[in-house]
C-alpha cells in the first residue's frame, strides 16, 4: 500500500527525476533535495485524500493511513542518519505537512503530538532516554498526545497525577483533545506530582486502568481521535517517566505551526476541489452569465482568489518554519543569542497565524460562489474544508497572536516564554491539543 523510503539516506538526483507538476505555481521548493525527498510520499498522500471525504463521512478514523505513513518513513525523516532518519529541515518537514493536509488535515493533526516529541528528543543530549526513544521511532512507533484537560485549571495546569509507589508509578486522572493517542502506540502525559511537582511520562496503549474514549464532536477535525483518556490507578514503569520536565525552547511556536501547515494544505485541497468542479460545470445562469462556468470572468476571478490565498498561506508558512530552523540551529549559542532566535521564531509564527487564518477561512467560504447549490451536497464534501480550518483556527485563537504581535510593535515587548507552559512541561491546552 505504501511507497518506501530508504531509512537513512535519501534518494539521490540521480535516482528520481523532479517532478513539479504537483507544486506548479505554489512556490520554491523548501529545498533543493525536497522534490526527490517528497516523491516516493506523493502517491500516498494523493491516496489518503482521495479518500478524506468518504473517510469522514463515515466515522472511520485514520488508522492504517497513519500505519502507512510511519511504514513510508515520514514519522523518522527528521532524526539523523545514524538513527534512521534523513536529517530533514524543519522547513523541509513543513513542506511535506503541507502536502500531506492537501490530503488530509485530520491525518496531520494526528500525528501533530508524535512530531512535537520527535522534535523534543532531537533537543535533548545523548543518552540511554533520548536514544531509546529515538529507535522506537526509527522503528515506526507513534506517539499520542495526553496533555489537556477540561474544567478551571489554569492553561498549562494539571489535576492528573504521578505518584511515586517506589518500584513503579502510578497515574491518575484524565485528559481531553487527546489527538492521535487512540491511533497510537504511547501516549505522552503530562502530570504532577504529590507534591504539586511537574512530571511527564510515556504510557502504552495496552496497560491496565487505561481507557480512551473517541467521544471528540467537534464540526471539524472529527478524525483526529481527539477524545478523553482515563488513567484509573494505572502502573507506570519507572523507565517510561522522563528524566527531564523543561521543554525546547520554541516548541510553542513548533505546535502552532504544524496547524499553520494544515491550514495551508486545506487552502491547496479548497482549490483543486473548486477547479475541478468549475472546470466540468455546464450549467449556466442564463440573463446573469450565458458563458460556461470554465469561461465565465467572474467564476474564475472565485478560483484565482481561493488559489491566491492558498499560495501565500503556504509560502508564509515555509518562510515561518525557516525561523525555526533557526531557532534548532542556535541550540550551541550563549543563552542569550539562543532566547533571540527562540522569541524570533514565536514572533514570526505569531505574525502567521492571523493572517494564514484569515485567508483560509475567507476562501474556504467565497469557494462556494464560483458554484451552484449541488456544492452545498453533504455527499459533495466541501464543506469539511471551512469546517476543518474552524476548528484548527479555534486551538489557539488568533486574537492573542496578533495583541503580542502589537505589543512587540510598539513596545519591543518579546514573546512570553511562560504562556503555553513553556520550561515546566511539555504542552498544554494550547500547544498539543
Amino acid at each position: 500500500m505504501t511507497a518506501s523510503l530508504p531509512a537513512s539516506v535519501l534518494p539521490s538526483p540521480q535516482d528520481t527525476a523532479p517532478s513539479n507538476h504537483h507544486s506548479l505555481g505554489w512556490g520554491a521548493p523548501p529545498s533543493a533535495q525536497y522534490e526527490h525527498l517528497v516523491q516516493p510520499l506523493r502517491p500516498l498522500f494523493e491516496r489518503i485524500g482521495e479518500s478524506a471525504a468518504e473517510r469522514e463521512q463515515q466515522h472511520r478514523l485514520p488508522r492504517e493511513e497513519l500505519r502507512a505513513l510511519a511504514a513510508a518513513g515520514l514519522t523518522r525523516l527528521r532524526l539523523p542518519p545514524e538513527h534512521g532518519g534523513a536529517g530533514i529541515t524543519l522547513t523541509e518537514l513543513f513542506g511535506l505537512l503541507i502536502e500531506l493536509s492537501e490530503g488530509d488535515p485530520n491525518v496531520t493533526n494526528a500525528l501533530r503530538a508524535h512530531i512535537g516529541f520527535t522534535e523534543e528528543l532531537l533537543n535533548q543530549p545523548p543518552g540511554d532516554w533520548r536514544d531509546g526513544w529515538l529507535r522506537r521511532i526509527a522503528q515506526g512507533e507513534l506517539v499520542g498526545s495526553g496533555f489537556s484537560e477540561v474544567g478551571g485549571n489554569v492553561l498549562g495546569r494539571h489535576s492528573t497525577t504521578l505518584t511515586d509507589q517506589g518500584d513503579h508509578w502510578l497515574l491518575q486522572g484524565a485528559k481531553f483533545y487527546t489527538t492521535g493517542s487512540l491511533l497510537s502506540d504511547w501516549i505522552h502525559v503530562a502530570a504532577v506530582t504529590g507534591q504539586g511537582d511537574p512530571i511527564g511520562a510515556l504510557v502504552p496503549l495496552d496497560t491496565p486502568g487505561l481507557s480512551i474514549e473517541d467521544d471528540w464532536d467537534g464540526f471539524g477535525q472529527q478524525l483526529s481521535a481527539s477524545g478523553t483518556a482515563r488513567f484509573a490507578d494505572m502502573k507506570v514503569a519507572r523507565e517510561n517517566v522522563k528524566p527531564y520536565t523543561g521543554r525546547f525552547g520554541y516548541s510553542v511556536a513548533f505546535f502552532q505551526l504544524v496547524h499553520l501547515a494544515e491550514l495551508s494544505g486545506i487552502g491547496r485541497a479548497a482549490t483543486r476541489e473548486v477547479a475541478q468542479r468549475v472546470a466540468v460545470r455546464d450549467r449556466v445562469y442564463g440573463g446573469r452569465s450565458n458563458a460556461r462556468s470554465s469561461e465565465d470572468p467572474q467564476v474564475l476571478e472565485v478560483v484565482g482568489h481561493v488559489r491566491s490565498a492558498a499560495y501565500a498561506a503556504g509560502v508564509i508558512t515555509l518562510s515561518a518554519a525557516t525561523a525555526l530552523q533557526r531557532a534548532y540551529e542556535a541550540s550551541a549559542l550563549p543563552a542569550d543569542e539562543r532566547q533571540r532566535a527562540f522569541d524570533a521564531a514565536e514572533l514570526e509564527v505569531s505574525q502567521a497565524v492571523t493572517t494564514v487564518t484569515r485567508l483560509i477561512l475567507d476562501a474556504t467560504t467565497v469557494l462556494f460562489d464560483a458554484l451552484g447549490a449541488s456544492a452545498a451536497k453533504r455527499s459533495a464534501g466541501l464543506d469539511r474544508h471551512w469546517r476543518n480550518a474552524r476548528t484548527i483556527s479555534s486551538h489557539n485563537p488568533r486574537i492573542y497572536h496578533t495583541r503580542l504581535v502589537g505589543d512587540f510593535a510598539v513596545n519591543g515587548t518579546p514573546p512570553p516564554s511562560d504562556r503555553a507552559g513553556v520550561g515546566v512541561l511539555p504542552g498544554s491546552a494550547s500547544t498539543e491539543k
